[in-house]
This record gives structure tokens, sequence and C-alpha cells, in this order.
């Protein structure tokens, strides 16, 4: 029998223990995780059923009614939500109506605002921890948050433009007071921080992102080392810089003749301003070999069968959840209109009031460019220009990072730009500046540009209202209820002698900068063609009759020419008509590619299963459908050629060195008309080999792919791989389960993870009518039935009507989801 002291001694065990146990538990529910890569949030916090995840989850009985009181409204604003969760906002004055669209913006996409600013800013390592510090080096390197308090600072200098923008700014930050821990959006839990204020550097820096993913692109390190490989000769007859097939998106009708040409040489390279060393990683700015694009157009009257005109826009881009865009109404004494906005930034970027609508595609002109920087003392704090000393301005970047100390990051400013990656010693760029135009402060217009847009009535606001728009550069169609239909390539755009930025620059001549900007009254532009149509496709902005020079990474002139066809070809136009346009799958360069490479394919040499191949090949109608089966086939052989003819050139990229690579519709015009070009011999075989040769290489290549992988002889839908997957790449709160048609070089421009980001059709008749889609949802919300409710109506190709009220009041009751008053406080 155990003695008396025996069991108390091992209660009180037991019982330390416990306690033990018990504290291992409490803190293993109150600190965040590390598993691997990932972190993850504190279990006790993220379950707690008081203000855990469980209140993300959104009820299925609706949304009741609600007043909210908010400081610095001037009087009621009444929100009117529809069926989509769209909120029409119905203001006594534009100040109170922005405020409201900051508030209602925050209130269904607060995450995503915070996350990409802090991407734009350097700062997502505060949050992500060390994983993210790469990426926020580079962002802080390549002057995104110089370039946002640059803008900042030309926007400051309009009153009435900075009052509006306060007001957003305020409304944003009304909705953020109002927020307990138990109220933040998901993922701000899972990560485990708190929402910040916003301010005008926030709405700086999220233009600052769109300038990244749309005006950053050149290829002046890999034409460089190029033209150092080949030489002038062999460099002009592979890159030439214009398809003589495509149809520019203004046309020369002699408008230019009055403006004088600079009379200036063709920029040759200077090789001591050249990077020394031709190895290493491609710069940020280097595009993908495949791009995808966007689509905008405005049929005159006399094309359609109402007689009224018709503009459509469907802009291309990284598709995400939360989506890219928030559809808003915004209704005052003074304007009422409608349309998708950027979650932090005021006002409405693509859509339609009572008299005129409008639409972007990006531009794409180059406007960046890396100027080689020779030093003048060896810890790199001044440099040479035309033969004087100047100082470096040296900015130290202090990056955070979760759970460590900071890093502390030194920038070299220089008269170009900062000098983005000297902290790489082995980068072939470690030595240049970058000069990029979003870098410059903006005329302070910029900022009024979409409250001008969004309340214009005519051709003339129209124009008036996009002078004053910088940055990214846009090509913006317009229509009106008067019947005007017109498009203005509006941008500030460089002034370049021929050649100048397609190669790295010498930066110790001032002679190397650019020679201003093209006035705005010269930029590209046209009103009410003869032939009853505008349009643009990413494609060149004029023929190289237009007296200024420019050029671009990822023109693409093949989606155009189709649509160009299309548009034609229009009689009695309808909504639907634009629709068929919009869905369309046809590829017009698989059209150019394929009849020339059944032409070259010696079928007699195929077996019984390659003419099979061949055969269906050969009935295929180049349309890039879900089901079809010949896509993959075309795709593998048209790869297979492509990447087997610039062997000279893949060597050199496997190996590190950025070297420029032709575009697709050079290729397809050497195998159309110089078969014997000696870049189609391989470099592993000893022989010479010729156009032919390679093609049927090529094809016998693709058929023994599928024989060895039949699990890829599918469907198109399936062989290729589509998701829109979640800004944090969260599996469970993305879309992976789409099989779709499309491809970049279709209309429906749609790749593994690209695609029409918001598809719009406005009839202008005397009742304005719209129709519209998106691949998600109006909620960031992942517990909310509005976050990715509408993607498969995108995927199917289906349609939303828009809801376009006159007044608060009428709305149909079955479209009318709820109600929000916002009063003054």
């Amino acid at each position: 029998m155990k003695s008396a002291s025996y069991l108390r001694s091992m209660r009180f065990v037991r019982f330390f223990l416990f306690l033990l146990l018990t504290i291992g538990l409490l803190w293993l529910l109150q600190t965040p995780q590390h598993v691997g890569s990932n972190t993850l949030p504190a279990l006790g916090s993220f379950f707690n059923p008081f203000s855990g995840f469980w209140l993300n989850a959104e009820s299925t009985a609706g949304f009741p009614a609600a007043e909210i009181q908010i400081s610095g409204l001037k009087g009621k604003v009444e929100v009117v939500y529809d069926d989509l969760l769209v909120p029409h906002i119905f203001a006594e004055n534009t100040e109170d109506a922005l405020r409201a669209q900051g508030y209602v913006t925050a209130k269904h996409r607060l995450w995503q605002m915070d996350i990409s600013t802090r991407k734009a800013a350097g700062r997502l390592s505060e949050v992500l921890g060390e994983r993210t510090l790469n990426i926020d080096r580079l962002s802080r390197r390549r002057g995104m948050v110089f370039a946002a308090e640059n803008a900042v600072r030309g926007w400051s200098k309009s009153p009435e433009g900075m009052r509006l923008l306060e007001a957003y700014c305020a409304g944003v930050n009304a909705y953020v007071a109002q927020l307990k821990p138990a109220d933040y959006p998901l993922e701000f839990k899972l990560l485990g921080y708190a929402p910040e204020p916003w301010s005008p550097l926030k709405t700086a820096l999220l233009v600052e992102a769109m300038a990244e993913t749309l005006c950053a692109g050149e290829n002046d390190l890999a034409s460089t080392n190029a033209y150092a490989l080949f030489g002038r000769d062999t460099f002009n007859y592979l890159y030439p810089e214009w398809n003589p097939k495509q149809r520019p998106i203004i046309p020369d009708t002699g408008q230019w003749a009055a403006i004088p040409r600079p009379q200036t040489p063709a920029y040759e390279p200077d090789y001591s301003s050249a990077p020394q060393e031709a190895t290493g990683q491609a710069p940020l700015g280097e595009r993908p070999d495949y791009i995808v694009g966007s689509n905008n157009w405005a049929v005159a009257g006399s094309k359609t069968a109402s007689g009224d005109p018709i503009l459509c826009n469907d802009p291309h881009l990284n598709l995400t959840l939360p989506s890219i865009w928030f559809q808003v109404q915004i209704h005052t004494p003074g304007q009422n209109c409608y349309g998708v906005s950027l979650q932090g930034l005021p006002g409405i970027i693509i859509g339609f009031n009572e008299d005129i609508a409008w639409g972007v595609t990006n531009v794409g002109h180059d406007v960046s460019d890396w100027y080689r920087i020779r030093w003048a003392d060896a810890a790199r704090t001044r440099y040479l220009l035309d033969g004087e000393e100047r100082e470096a301005e040296l900015k130290v970047e202090e990056i955070r990072i979760k759970g460590q100390a900071p890093l502390l990051d030194t920038v070299r400013y220089t008269v170009w730009g900062p000098v983005a990656y000297d902290h790489d010693p082995e980068h072939p760029l470690r030595d240049c500046a970058l000069r990029w135009v979003t870098h410059d402060e903006p005329a302070p217009a910029e900022m009024m540009m979409l409250m001008w847009l969004d309340g214009a009535k005519n051709y003339a606001d129209y124009r008036q209202a996009i002078r004053g728009y910088e940055s990214p550069a846009q090509n913006f169609a317009f229509a009106s209820r008067t019947g005007d239909i017109a498009m203005t390539v509006q941008g500030r755009l460089p002034i370049r002698a021929r050649e100048q930025g397609r190669f790295v620059l010498d930066g110790s001549k001032q002679a190397s900068a650019w020679g201003g900007f093209i006035p705005p009254e010269q930029v590209p532009a046209m009103r009410n063609p003869a032939r009853g149509f505008v349009f643009s496709a990413n494609q060149h902005s004029t023929p190289p009759t237009y007296p200024y020079y420019y050029l671009s990474p990822d023109f693409d002139g093949t989606r155009g020419r189709h649509i160009f066809d299309r548009l034609t070809a229009l009689q009695n136009a309808t909504a639907d008509s634009m629709k068929t346009i919009q869905l369309d799958n046809f590829s017009q360069r698989a059209a150019d590619a394929l009849p020339v490479l059944l032409r070259l394919l010696n079928r007699d040499k195929l077996g019984e299963e390659g003419k099979k191949l061949a055969a269906e090949l050969s009935n295929w109608d180049f349309r890039y459908e879900a089901s079809a089966t010949a896509p993959p086939l075309y795709e593998v052989w048209f790869d297979s050629c492509y990447w087997r003819t610039w062997d000279e050139i893949t060597m050199l990229r496997e190996q590190g060195k950025s070297v420029l690579l032709p575009e697709r519709w050079r290729f397809i015009e050497l195998l159309e008309s110089d078969t014997a070009s000696i870049f189609f011999d391989r470099q592993d075989t000893p022989q010479r080999e010729t156009a032919r040769e390679l093609v049927h290489d090529a094809f016998a290549r693709m058929q023994k792919f599928f024989e060895e992988n039949p699990e890829k002889r599918v469907r198109w839908g399936k062989y290729r791989p589509f998701a829109i997957r979640h800004i944090a790449q969260i599996e469970a709160f993305s879309r992976t389960d789409l099989e779709l048609g499309g491809h970049g070089s279709a209309p429906n421009a749609i790749s593994r993870s690209n695609g029409p980001s918001w598809r719009m059709i406005v009839e202008l008749g005397e009742q304005v009518r719209a129709k519209g889609v998106y691949p998600g949802g109006q909620s960031g919300n992942p517990g909310s039935r509005y976050y990715d409710n509408m993607v498969d109506a995108w995927a199917t190709g289906k349609y939303y009507d828009l809801l376009f009220l006159k007044n608060k009041d009428a709305a149909p009751a079955d479209r009318e989801l709820a109600r929000l008053t916002l009063l003054p406080k």
C-alpha cells in the first residue's frame, strides 16, 4: 500500500506535468508556427470562435439594411447593392461619392488593397518573412517608392485632385477604423497582422504597380547581346521591327504630313557602354516568350442594326482571386457613370455614362532604358557625365523582415535613375541605371483625368480629359450617343533617335538622353474613320510613316489582323455580334504557320500514325476550342520547329546569357520565304539542314512525344492547364477546375493564367445598355458567395446585363440585394 507522502508527491508530479503541458499548449496556440518555408497563424487566435476565421463565413440569409455614420461627409449617401454585389453610389456631390467609394471598396477588398501596395512598396517581408526579401529588394531598387513619391508630389499641385483623392482615402480609413480584430478579412488573420490606414502614397503605389505590369518591358540587354553576336546585317535580318502584314491602330491617312520627321541616323551600340559581362539572369523587364494582350473597339452606327455606336473592351491580364476589378456605379448631380475600378484608386477606369463609353488597352511602347554608368571612384559614389564628376545620391532602404532584423540596402541614384542591380556583382546590368518614364513627376491634371472622363459628355470632353494622362500609356477607345467613335494612343511617350533605347545606352553622355516627349496634339489619334470602326489589340500604334520613332518589346500583330477582318466584314451588328468576336478562339498566327509547315512536311516519309496526325492537322480550323484535339499537336510541332531553329540562341540562354529571340511572325516569314536560311541548320549535326528537314524532324519529335506521353493526347482544354489563383497562392481559395478554349494569339487570349479580366459591351442608344462579366466576384472574402460567383459564367461565355440606375429607387425588386446608408457623423 502506497504511503500518503508518496501519493502527495505523485499528485504534485502530475500537476507539474499538466502545468507544463498547459503552458506548452497555450504557447502553441498563441505563437505562429513555421512549417518549411511557410508560416502558420497562431492557431488559438485563428480558431477562436469569437474572433477567428469563423466570423468570415457569410450568412446565406442576405445583407440587412444598415446605416453608418462617417466623418467628413457633407450629406447623405445611399448605396444600393444589386444581385451581383455591385454598389450603386448615390451622393449629393463628387467628394461624398468618392468618400463612399473608398468605404465600400475597403469593405469588400481591404486585404487585396493592402497586399498589392505592399508588393509595390517592397514591404511584403514585413508580413511574409524572408522568402519575399528578393522581391522587396528589387521593388525598392527599381525605384517604385521613389516613383510613387514623385506621383504624389505632382498630384499635390492640383488642389481639387488632392481634395478628391483625400476624400477617397478618408472613406477607406473610415471603414478600417470601425474594424475590430474579429472583423479583419481572413488573410489578415492567416498572416497575423492588422490593416494600416490608407493614404495618397498608397494610391500612388497602386498606380506604380500598374506601371510595372504594363510599361516596364524592354529588351535592351538581350538586343545588345544579339547585336554583338550577329552584327548589324544579321541583326536586321532576324529582328525587323515592322510586320508588313499587320494592321496598325492608327493608319496613315496623310494626317502627319505637316509634322517634320526628325533627321537622325540609326543608333549604333557603343560597346564601351555595354555591360562588360553579358551573363547572368535577364532583368525584370524582359518579357516572356508568349505575350497575351487586350482588345478594344468601337463600331459606328453605320455598321450596327440599331444605328447606334457600340463600344467593346476586354483587357487581358494575369487573373487572380480576389478579382483585379471592382464594379461600381457613381451617381451625383453632375455625372452618372458605371464601370470597373481598381481597388485603391478613385473613379472608374473602364466604363460608360449616360452619354459616352470608353475602354483601354495597353500601348506597349518601350519607355524604360538602361544607361551604362562610368564610375569615377572605387566606392561608386561619383560618376562621369560629359567629362565632369557627379555625386550619386545614396538612399538607404530599410526592409523590415518578419522575425528577423531589418536589412539596410543602399541604392545609388543618378541623373538617369536608380542603379538597380549593383547589389549583385554577377548581374550584367550591375553598372547600369534605369531611366523609366514612371519615375517622373506627373502633370497635376493626371489625378483629375478619371473624374473628367467619368463625367465627359462628348468627343471634346473625352480628348480634354485624357490629355493629362501619362503612364502607363493606354489606347483609349471612345464612342458617344451622338455617333462619334474615336481612338487615341495616350501617354507620355519619349522622342527618340532611330533605334535609341533598343540597346544599352552610354550613361556618360548627356546626348544619350531622350529628346523630350511627343506633344499631346501629335500622339496618334483617329476620329470617325470611313471604314466605320476603330480598334486596338496591342499591335503597332502606327505604320513606319509616323514621324516619331518608337519601339516595343512585345507588339502583337496577328490578333489585330483577325479582329480587323471581323470588324471589316461586320454588318447590322448587335451586342451578340460583339460577343462572338470577344469569344473568338481563331488564331491568325496558326492560320499563317500551319499551312507552311504542312507544305514543307514530306508526308511520303510518314508512317500510318504520322499520316493520321498530319490529316488531323490539315482539317483543323485554327480555332483553339476547348474540345479540339488538334491544337496540342500543332503547339508541340510549332514549338519544336521554333526552338530548334534558334539553337544558336537557346544554347546561350541556357547558359544564362540574355539574347533576344526573333519574333514568331518573323520565324513564320522565314519558313515561307527563305527555307535555305543558315538558321535552319542544326548546330548538333555535321550536315546542313534546310527548313524542310527541320520541319520533318520536329514532326517526328511531336509524334514521339505523344506516343511516349499518351495522357497528353487530349483535348485542348485539358492539355493546357488553366487556373485563377488566389493572390497569396492559397490553393483552397483558387479556381483550378476549369477547362477553357482560347490562346494568346486569338482574340479570346487565354493562356495558363492570363485572360480577359473584364468583358464589356456598351450600346449607346437613347437608353444606354451594357453587358459585362469578369472571372471572379465583387467580394474579396473567400467565405462569401460573391467571391467567385461570376467565374463559371465568364468561362462559358455568358454575360450579365449591367444594372445602370437613373436614381436610387429604380432597381427592380428582384435585383436589389441590400442598402447601405452613409450619414455625416
